[in-house]
């Protein structure tokens, strides 16, 4: 009652599950709102005003334009907001990359070409050309293992239909 974290009361009244605690004290929606408020004055008296101002135009402009320049020809990069792309754009190295599952054609022609051209920088000697392609191979058969689970993890499971207790 007097702003005691809830997991800290469990720990001090010696209760295994959070729920018996919170039976103690019943959490209205006025007063989550009321905390909700309070936090937020707290945290705004602690950081700059100048944070809180309306962004200009410019600002706003660069901002919806960050999210249009992550997007690329395999995915999504997720990179955040106004930070340099630090692989310079090899984004199938990159783990910010969300590969996209329509695109899976396109990432097996890039493993592919880059097969080829590992083949023929061992060929020709170029063993500084040959260990660069294979961690871009690395990274190109990693975004297929991507795409792969997120097709996968989509698939539906039937879970039948609940009965109680005594219909079984």
């Amino acid at each position: 009652m007097n702003g005691l974290p809830p997991h800290i009361a469990q720990v001090i009244c010696g209760h295994k599950n959070i729920d018996t605690t919170m039976g103690y004290k019943a959490v209205y929606p006025a007063e989550t709102i009321e905390a909700h408020r309070a936090f937020i004055a707290r945290r705004r008296a602690t950081r700059p005003s100048e944070e809180y101002r309306t962004p200009t135009e410019q600002e706003w402009d660069a901002f919806l334009s960050h999210f249009e320049k992550r997007k690329v020809s395999i995915g999504t990069c997720g990179r955040a907001f106004s930070t340099p792309c630090v692989h310079e754009h090899a984004c199938v190295r990159c783990a910010l990359l969300r590969p996209d599952p329509a695109q899976r054609a396109r990432i097996e022609e890039i493993r592919d070409n880059l097969v080829a051209r590992i083949a023929e920088a061992e060929r020709e000697g170029w063993l500084g050309e040959v260990e660069g392609l294979k961690v871009s191979l690395a990274g190109a058969e990693d975004k297929l293992a991507q795409v792969d689970r997120r097709t996968r993890d989509r698939s539906t499971v039937d879970l039948g239909i609940p009965t109680a207790r005594g219909d079984q």
